[in-house]
Protein backbone atom coordinates (compact mmCIF):
# COMPACT_ATOMS: atom_id res chain seq x y z
CA UNK A 1 0.00 0.00 0.00
CA UNK A 2 2.61 2.21 0.63
CA UNK A 3 4.34 1.88 -2.97
CA UNK A 4 0.85 2.84 -4.16
CA UNK A 5 0.19 5.63 -2.12
CA UNK A 6 3.90 7.08 -3.46
CA UNK A 7 3.24 6.32 -6.81
CA UNK A 8 0.13 8.25 -6.89
CA UNK A 9 1.72 11.36 -4.30
CA UNK A 10 4.28 11.91 -6.95
CA UNK A 11 2.42 11.36 -10.32
CA UNK A 12 -0.33 13.80 -9.19
CA UNK A 13 2.27 16.44 -7.99
CA UNK A 14 4.36 16.23 -10.98
CA UNK A 15 1.43 15.89 -13.57
CA UNK A 16 0.52 19.52 -11.80
CA UNK A 17 3.99 20.76 -12.08
CA UNK A 18 4.25 19.66 -15.84
CA UNK A 19 0.65 20.64 -16.83
CA UNK A 20 1.48 24.27 -15.42
CA UNK A 21 4.62 24.88 -17.24
CA UNK A 22 2.67 24.01 -19.94
CA UNK A 23 0.04 26.49 -19.62
CA UNK A 24 2.68 29.15 -18.86
CA UNK A 25 4.55 28.85 -22.32
CA UNK A 26 1.06 28.57 -23.77
CA UNK A 27 1.12 25.20 -25.00
CA UNK A 28 -2.32 23.62 -26.52
CA UNK A 29 -3.65 21.03 -24.85
CA UNK A 30 -1.46 18.36 -26.62
CA UNK A 31 1.47 20.10 -25.03
CA UNK A 32 -0.16 20.14 -21.52
CA UNK A 33 -0.71 16.43 -21.48
CA UNK A 34 2.49 15.99 -22.75
CA UNK A 35 4.94 17.84 -19.99
CA UNK A 36 2.30 16.41 -17.29
CA UNK A 37 3.14 12.90 -18.41
CA UNK A 38 6.77 13.22 -18.73
CA UNK A 39 7.08 14.91 -15.49
CA UNK A 40 5.74 12.06 -14.22
CA UNK A 41 7.10 9.71 -15.90
CA UNK A 42 10.22 10.91 -17.25
CA UNK A 43 12.28 10.15 -14.21
CA UNK A 44 11.10 6.85 -14.09
CA UNK A 45 11.59 5.54 -17.37
CA UNK A 46 15.58 6.56 -17.45
CA UNK A 47 16.04 4.81 -13.81
CA UNK A 48 14.48 1.62 -14.95
CA UNK A 49 17.10 1.72 -17.99
CA UNK A 50 19.74 2.59 -15.09
CA UNK A 51 19.30 -0.71 -12.67
CA UNK A 52 18.11 -3.06 -15.04
CA UNK A 53 14.09 -3.27 -14.90
CA UNK A 54 12.40 -3.47 -18.59
CA UNK A 55 11.33 -0.23 -19.54
CA UNK A 56 8.05 -1.79 -20.57
CA UNK A 57 7.65 -1.93 -17.29
CA UNK A 58 6.27 1.40 -17.28
CA UNK A 59 3.19 0.37 -19.53
CA UNK A 60 1.87 -1.18 -16.81
CA UNK A 61 1.28 1.76 -15.07
CA UNK A 62 -2.29 2.28 -16.73
CA UNK A 63 -3.88 3.86 -13.86
CA UNK A 64 -1.41 6.11 -13.19
CA UNK A 65 -1.59 7.40 -17.03
CA UNK A 66 -5.28 8.00 -16.48
CA UNK A 67 -4.55 10.01 -12.85
CA UNK A 68 -2.16 11.92 -14.70
CA UNK A 69 -4.40 12.51 -17.84
CA UNK A 70 -7.04 13.51 -15.87
CA UNK A 71 -5.34 15.87 -13.73
CA UNK A 72 -3.40 17.64 -16.50
CA UNK A 73 -6.97 18.55 -18.37
CA UNK A 74 -8.59 19.39 -15.11
CA UNK A 75 -5.97 22.11 -14.96
CA UNK A 76 -6.11 22.76 -18.79
CA UNK A 77 -10.32 23.70 -18.52
CA UNK A 78 -9.99 25.07 -15.15
CA UNK A 79 -6.88 27.00 -14.70
CA UNK A 80 -8.78 29.64 -12.72
CA UNK A 81 -9.23 27.05 -9.76
CA UNK A 82 -5.59 26.03 -10.13
CA UNK A 83 -2.99 28.80 -11.05
CA UNK A 84 -3.64 31.59 -8.55
CA UNK A 85 -2.52 29.34 -6.17
CA UNK A 86 0.34 27.79 -7.88
CA UNK A 87 2.31 29.88 -6.03
CA UNK A 88 1.53 29.19 -2.89
CA UNK A 89 0.92 25.63 -3.24
CA UNK A 90 3.62 24.64 -6.37
CA UNK A 91 6.29 24.40 -4.11
CA UNK A 92 4.38 22.20 -1.81
CA UNK A 93 3.28 19.75 -4.74
CA UNK A 94 6.98 19.72 -6.30
CA UNK A 95 8.05 19.09 -2.70
CA UNK A 96 5.50 15.99 -2.72
CA UNK A 97 6.28 14.97 -5.84
CA UNK A 98 10.52 14.89 -5.05
CA UNK A 99 10.04 13.56 -2.54
CA UNK A 100 7.88 10.30 -2.70
CA UNK A 101 9.65 9.39 -6.14
CA UNK A 102 12.92 10.29 -4.55
CA UNK A 103 11.75 7.54 -1.83
CA UNK A 104 10.35 5.22 -4.50
CA UNK A 105 13.32 4.94 -6.91
CA UNK A 106 15.62 4.38 -3.77
CA UNK A 107 13.63 1.10 -2.77
CA UNK A 108 13.55 0.00 -6.26
CA UNK A 109 17.31 0.15 -6.45
CA UNK A 110 17.80 -1.40 -2.85
CA UNK A 111 15.19 -4.60 -3.39
CA UNK A 112 17.42 -5.58 -6.06
CA UNK A 113 20.35 -5.06 -4.06
CA UNK A 114 22.22 -2.92 -5.40
CA UNK A 115 25.08 -1.34 -4.10
CA UNK A 116 24.74 2.69 -2.55
CA UNK A 117 26.01 4.40 -5.73
CA UNK A 118 22.89 2.58 -7.83
CA UNK A 119 20.52 3.24 -4.51
CA UNK A 120 21.58 7.58 -5.03
CA UNK A 121 21.15 7.47 -8.72
CA UNK A 122 17.81 5.32 -8.81
CA UNK A 123 16.66 8.12 -6.00
CA UNK A 124 18.19 11.28 -8.20
CA UNK A 125 16.52 10.10 -11.38
CA UNK A 126 12.96 9.38 -10.21
CA UNK A 127 12.87 12.16 -8.15
CA UNK A 128 13.90 15.04 -10.46
CA UNK A 129 14.79 13.49 -13.87
CA UNK A 130 11.14 14.44 -15.34
CA UNK A 131 11.80 18.17 -14.05
CA UNK A 132 15.05 18.40 -15.61
CA UNK A 133 13.06 16.96 -19.43
CA UNK A 134 9.90 19.03 -18.47
CA UNK A 135 12.71 22.13 -18.14
CA UNK A 136 14.42 21.25 -21.46
CA UNK A 137 11.21 20.85 -23.30
CA UNK A 138 9.84 24.42 -22.50
CA UNK A 139 13.07 26.27 -23.00
CA UNK A 140 14.11 26.73 -19.14
CA UNK A 141 17.06 26.36 -17.43
CA UNK A 142 16.59 23.21 -15.54
CA UNK A 143 16.40 24.41 -11.76
CA UNK A 144 17.86 21.44 -10.20
CA UNK A 145 21.08 22.63 -12.24
CA UNK A 146 21.61 26.09 -10.82
CA UNK A 147 19.30 27.35 -8.30
CA UNK A 148 18.41 25.69 -4.33
CA UNK A 149 18.98 22.47 -2.86
CA UNK A 150 17.07 20.36 -4.70
CA UNK A 151 18.66 16.83 -5.91
CA UNK A 152 20.21 16.44 -2.71
CA UNK A 153 17.55 15.66 -1.21
CA UNK A 154 17.26 12.92 -3.20
CA UNK A 155 20.05 11.54 -2.46
CA UNK A 156 19.62 12.37 1.71
CA UNK A 157 16.91 9.90 0.56
CA UNK A 158 18.72 6.81 -0.60
CA UNK A 159 21.51 7.77 2.07
CA UNK A 160 18.27 7.09 4.57
CA UNK A 161 16.77 4.18 2.80
CA UNK A 162 19.80 2.36 2.24
CA UNK A 163 22.08 3.22 5.67
CA UNK A 164 18.49 1.83 7.90
CA UNK A 165 17.03 -0.56 5.54
CA UNK A 166 13.62 1.25 6.13
CA UNK A 167 10.61 -0.54 4.94
CA UNK A 168 8.10 -0.07 7.62
CA UNK A 169 5.41 2.09 5.72
CA UNK A 170 5.30 4.55 9.05
CA UNK A 171 8.99 5.00 8.44
CA UNK A 172 8.93 5.76 5.28
CA UNK A 173 6.07 8.77 5.33
CA UNK A 174 7.93 9.87 8.26
CA UNK A 175 10.67 10.12 5.61
CA UNK A 176 8.28 11.54 3.13
CA UNK A 177 7.34 14.22 5.52
CA UNK A 178 10.86 15.28 6.35
CA UNK A 179 12.20 15.81 2.95
CA UNK A 180 9.20 17.54 2.00
CA UNK A 181 9.78 20.12 4.79
CA UNK A 182 13.88 19.74 3.92
CA UNK A 183 12.88 21.23 0.23
CA UNK A 184 10.08 23.82 0.97
CA UNK A 185 12.59 25.27 3.39
CA UNK A 186 15.09 25.46 1.09
CA UNK A 187 13.08 26.65 -1.45
CA UNK A 188 11.46 29.67 1.05
CA UNK A 189 14.61 30.51 2.36
CA UNK A 190 17.16 30.32 -0.91
CA UNK A 191 19.17 27.50 0.49
CA UNK A 192 21.83 26.96 -2.11
CA UNK A 193 24.79 24.88 -2.67
CA UNK A 194 28.41 26.83 -3.79
CA UNK A 195 28.72 27.62 -7.23
CA UNK A 196 31.58 29.22 -9.45
CA UNK A 197 31.16 31.23 -12.62
CA UNK A 198 33.80 31.75 -15.07
CA UNK A 199 35.17 35.10 -15.94
CA UNK A 200 33.17 38.35 -14.50
CA UNK A 201 29.96 37.92 -15.50
CA UNK A 202 27.36 38.32 -11.72
CA UNK A 203 23.85 37.27 -12.10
Amino acid sequence: MSWDLLNIIGTVAFAMSGAIVAMEEKYDLFGVWLLALITAFGGGAIRNLLIGVPVSALWSQGGLFLIAILVALLIFILPQLFLPHWTRWGVLADALGLSAFAIQGALMASAKGLPLSATISAAVLTGVGGGVIRDLLAGRKPLVLHKEIYAMWAVMAALVIDRFELTNPLHLFTLLGLITILRMLSYYYEWNLPARRLGGDKE
